[in-house]
């Protein structure tokens, strides 16, 4: 049984998207740009109104380009500050509330800038600028306008507003992290689903090829020899119609089996019907037999020890000899002489299968075209962790060999 991993999916409101993410995004610019704006218009200086509205427009790219919208807001405010700071009459009032216009720079740089640097060096650069506020030049005419009290208040803001814009950054961060998260393990899971019904399907095409071909590789050739023994010698029709039948039960139940899974789709599932019937070693001398009856020379020699085997083991050698006595019967035909061989050998499962082709040269009898059955024989090794080879052999008949990695039940 998995483990099935929960993921915590981040708030809507933090991870806002597509179009409605892009309008409450120029909604928030542009009520930035205004508030600015209506800010400057509180003051009556000549040059307020105009800094504010310059302020507010940089606003608007705050998002695009934020370390440079950062420092056109803190240009404006030195020019700002060198307005009011004429001997004559002020050009400019210094500070004023549109100075909000910075602290609003200062968030947009912290939650957009691209580089992991750029939110301390804004929020350092605010702190000396205000602090050079206190600084007095006689030789330049400047004088501080801020004292320590002032001074020590706008620090407090500007350090408030660094942290909580941090603080909403750093969670911002977070929720898409959790939502990138959630969606990978998504995509994992869809993967190993479609990956688990791929080999189910895989495995369900194989058992659908090897009971569907040998038993009618059996049928057919029992039948024909059925047909044409049928007056001559009743007895021998009659056995071979015995063998056809219990070849269309086996079948039968075969299918029975391979259905219930693809109804319920687990094979928990089909267990649930009637009882499986467990394939084991000793099936190999039954199909052995009934490829006797269809007209071959069969010797089987199985040397495995009792209780050495796991059951998909025992189940894998078993087709496989069920498969190569498929082809033998499909290519080879009646007269053909198969030699069986499965051993253990240190803790390794060893078949051969070898017929002499009923005479034919090898390559225009025997295995001619591989078809499904030798892809499906390779599969089934190569799933136990085994090797496969098959091939003509010299002269006439073909070969085939597997060896299969045991462990002791």
């Amino acid at each position: 049984m998995t483990e099935e991993r929960t993921v915590p999916v981040p708030s809507s409101l933090m991870t806002l998207s597509g179009r409605l993410g892009r309008a409450v995004a120029r909604a928030s610019d542009i009520a930035m740009a205004l508030a600015v704006l209506i800010a400057a218009g509180q003051y009556t200086e000549e040059y307020d109104l105009l800094l504010g509205s310059l302020m507010g427009l940089c606003l608007l790219a705050r998002r695009r380009y934020p370390g440079t919208v950062m420092a056109a807001v803190m240009v404006l405010s030195v020019v700002q500050f060198v307005l009011d700071d004429r001997p004559e009459t002020p050009l400019a009032s210094s500070p004023a509330a549109y100075n909000v216009a910075v602290l609003f720079a200062l968030m947009s740089v912290i939650h957009h800038s691209r580089t992991t640097w750029m939110p301390y060096l804004a929020g350092g650069s605010v702190l000396l600028a205000v602090l050079a506020g206190t600084v007095e030049v006689p030789l330049l005419g400047i004088e501080p306008f801020v004292d320590s009290g002032t001074l020590l208040t706008f620090w407090g803001l500007t350090l408030t507003v660094w942290l909580t814009a941090f603080a909403l950054h750093t969670r911002r961060l977070y929720a898409e992290s959790q939502a990138d998260r959630a969606l990978h393990i998504q995509r994992e899971q869809e993967q190993r689903v479609r990956l688990a019904a791929a080999r189910e399907r895989a495995d369900i095409a194989r058992e659908l090829h090897d009971v569907v071909a040998h038993s009618l590789a059996v049928m057919i050739l029992q039948a024909d020899g059925a047909e044409s023994v049928l007056r001559k010698s009743p007895d021998m029709a009659q056995s071979a119609l015995r063998t056809i039948a219990a070849t269309g039960r086996d079948a039968i139940d075969d299918m029975h089996r391979i259905v219930r899974v693809l109804r319920e789709g687990n094979q928990d599932a089909a267990d649930s019907g009637p009882p499986r019937r467990l394939v084991t070693l000793d099936e190999i001398k039954v199909v052995a037999e009934r490829a006797r009856a269809a007209g071959l020379t069969v010797d089987v020699s199985i040397e495995v020890g009792e209780g050495r085997l796991a059951p998909t083991e025992e189940m894998t050698a078993f087709r496989i000899v069920q498969e190569c006595l498929t082809n033998v019967l499909r290519h080879a035909g009646a007269g053909a002489g198969v030699d069986i061989r499965l051993h253990e050998e240190r803790g390794t499962l060893l078949i051969s299968v070898v017929d002499d082709g009923a005479g034919t040269l090898a390559g225009r009898g025997v295995g001619g075209s591989g078809g499904n059955g030798l892809v499906g024989m390779r599969e089934r090794v190569e799933l136990a962790g085994g090797t496969f080879e098959a091939g003509p052999r010299l002269g006439s008949g073909w070969h085939v060999r597997a060896s299969i990695p045991t462990r002791t039940k």
